[in-house]
């Protein structure tokens, strides 16, 4: 199958607004969840999950943690305008945190044509003093906005973001974030700030999980990707071929990218669709470093997979990775991804996935697709059947093809 020549019509489904789960459930891992394992569907809570993963698998999650990307400002006629962050501007997202008199950050911005010209400015408390943050529009870059950050009192952006910034929730909850939020739309092992939206299969889990997992020898090993707005963002075309992907910034050590090269051969199940587009994307750096070991920086394009490349074992690949690594004195891989995992692609490092449901016509959707086929159909009607809750603060699937 061509994934350019797929009509996203036929990636659609009813979803009911009443199925959006507006709100989390007040215990992470009572959630319910969805298994599909040797072609048959059923239903259980998410606290029970290590009784269906197979003995010695390895999971993988994404330790990406989500910045309080929703600025609020007020202009002097009372517009209010908003600043959604959403990457660092020519800097690493570390880098920006630190920074502290100003940092510029690619953004989207909400009711931008009442922003006629200059700064806007607003003022925080941060550590008992006032600070006064301004922003300034520089321009258009990427369909976007390089806004300019700027404040006084010395103070990181990290606590800047912290005090004036609200909990992005995804579009589609059509709320404003609450004091929960904070907490909740957040994985209990996120680490690394970055992401402007969560990566939801992360969500259910809690320490009672993760200690039913080590009674089974299940491991469990860490990358990040920093997730963009772009994955709330359906396909709106009708090819998915038009469709451009939105680009990800990937951060691996060398050690992950060694306990992945130990699973060869045994069960690998990604915690989420970033974290398998993470996975898939080291794949994909090696076989470049394969065909020109020149090549000086990871990023992935939208459709490099889909060309004609050398078909090389995951370990091999990741071996040229790891040697990349030395051979720079590296003691980080920091790449970028556009990666489309769409039907036609083929899993090189992936072989199960635990993810919540996903809009119809999304990326999302392509993704779990790719990995099982038009199964998917049957379990979200079975899914919708049994009562599950849609989207970002609902339940949970495990796809073991």
């Amino acid at each position: 199958m061509n994934p350019k020549e797929i009509h996203i019509e036929d990636y659609d489904y009813p979803l009911p607004e009443e199925r959006i789960a507006k709100f989390p459930l007040e215990e992470r891992d009572s959630s319910k969840l969805l298994v599909y394992e040797n072609g048959v569907f059923s239903d259980d809570r998410f606290s029970n999950i290590a009784g269906h993963l197979p003995e010695g698998a390895l999971l993988v999650f994404n330790d990406t943690k989500v910045i309080r990307a929703r600025m609020m400002f007020r202009k002097g006629s009372g517009a209010l305008i908003e600043i959604f962050c959403l990457e660092p501007w020519q800097m690493s997202a570390a880098q920006s945190f630190e920074q502290r008199s100003e940092a510029e950050w690619l953004c989207f911005i909400g009711n931008n044509r009442k922003w006629k010209e200059g700064a806007l400015s607003r003022s925080v408390t941060i550590q008992g003093k006032e600070v006064i943050l301004k922003a300034e529009r520089l321009r258009m870059e990427r369909q976007a906005w390089v806004v300019r950050f700027s404040w006084d009192q010395g103070i990181s952006f990290a606590e800047v973001m912290e005090a004036a910034g609200e909990v992005p929730l995804p579009p589609y909850l059509h709320r404003d974030a609450e004091e929960s939020d904070k907490e909740r739309y957040q994985t209990i092992y996120a680490r690394f700030e970055g992401s402007v939206a969560a990566p939801t299969a992360g969500l259910h889990f809690t320490p009672a999980v993760f200690d039913s997992l080590k009674s089974k020898s299940i491991d469990k090993e860490f990358v990040t990707l920093h997730v963009g707005a772009g994955t709330f963002k359906p396909v709106s075309t009708e090819l998915v071929g038009e469709h451009e992907m939105h680009v990800e910034k990937i951060s691996v050590t060398p050690g992950q990218i060694r306990r992945l090269m130990q699973q060869a051969g045994k069960p690998l199940v990604a915690v989420g669709t970033t974290t398998a587009r993470t996975l898939e994307s080291l794949y994909w750096f090696g076989v470049q470093l394969s065909e020109n070991p020149e090549t000086e920086s990871m990023l992935i394009g939208q459709w490099f997979p889909y060309a004609d490349h050398r078909d090389l074992p995951a370990t091999d690949a990741l071996q040229l990775v790891l040697e990349y690594l030395q051979r720079h004195d590296l003691p980080l891989l920091e790449g970028e991804t556009k990666l489309m995992i769409a039907p036609g692609y083929r899993f090189r490092i992936v072989n199960g996935l635990i993810t919540n449901f996903h809009q119809p016509k999304s990326t999302l959707l392509l993704l779990v697709s790719a990995l099982v086929g038009d199964v998917w159909r049957d379990g979200y009607r079975y899914a919708l059947d049994h009562g599950f809750r849609f989207l970002s603060y609902g339940d949970s699937c495990l796809f073991l093809p």
